[in-house]
């Protein structure tokens, strides 16, 4: 129980429920996590403490904006080893969480952590972000579209907006440097259908890390001709 209490208090200052259970739960993403990266590469961070500070507690953060407590579905875009949708699926078990990434051996990954933590409220899916976007079956279905470190925000609305139903959010976890990229993507996440409503600065315990959680919005359906083709996103991102 050596992180319980920071655990704790992290979910304390958003608001939320911790528990024996939750923190078990934790500690066993955390071990598969560690045991797992040294097959294929799932994060630069490895050491428990790092782990739970700047994976765990970064992502329950999240919980500062109160769409991540009312929402009924969520799809975490570009995954990666479960950042942030599993600790959120942890957190919240009858919010129904879709997680979906571009490479099978990580989502292999998360099958694992998903059926050892027994977490029936998560779905995986592999795809690269622009083809799931196209599939009626997800296109302009969730209540939230998240996602952390994938992209800068024009690129990265590029992927999510779509996902989002009108009068949804996309809600991106970013680092500290967020102004600039917020400008430059204007154009983008409006096109998208999208509308800033704000940036929130959160922190994390035990560390001098500030984040932000950027609230978008939707607004309006996405026009059709969007996401474009893989290359084009990433090369020619909208102005």
């Amino acid at each position: 129980m050596k992180y319980f209490e920071l655990m704790k208090n992290a979910c304390d200052s958003v608001g939320m429920n911790f528990d024996e259970d939750k923190y078990n739960k934790f500690i066993t993403y955390k071990n598969l996590l560690q045991e797992w990266n040294e097959k294929i590469n799932l994060t630069a961070i490895t050491e428990d403490e790092e782990v739970i500070k700047k994976h765990f507690i970064d992502c329950i953060k999240a919980f500062s904006e109160n769409q991540f407590k009312e929402a009924k579905t969520l799809i975490d875009v570009g995954t990666g080893a479960g950042f942030p949708g599993l600790p959120i699926a942890i957190m919240r078990e009858d919010l129904n969480i879709t997680l979906l990434d571009s490479l099978n051996k990580r989502v292999n990954f998360l099958n694992i952590v998903k059926n050892s933590l027994n977490l029936t409220n998560v779905t995986t899916i592999h795809s690269r972000a622009e083809d799931g976007a196209r599939n009626k079956e997800l296109r302009e279905k969730f209540d939230i579209a998240t996602s952390r470190a994938v992209a800068n925000m024009a690129v990265l609305s590029e992927f999510c907006l779509p996902y989002v139903k009108v009068g949804g959010y996309f809600i991106a976890l970013k680092g500290p440097a967020i102004t600039d990229e917020l400008n430059d993507a204007k154009n983008a996440i409006g096109t998208l259908g999208g509308k800033l409503i704000e940036v929130i600065e959160v922190s994390v315990e035990g560390t001098d890390l500030k984040h932000n959680l950027v609230i978008i919005k939707k607004v309006k359906e996405t026009p059709k001709t969007y996401p474009r083709k893989a290359g084009s996103i990433t090369k020619k991102p909208i102005k």
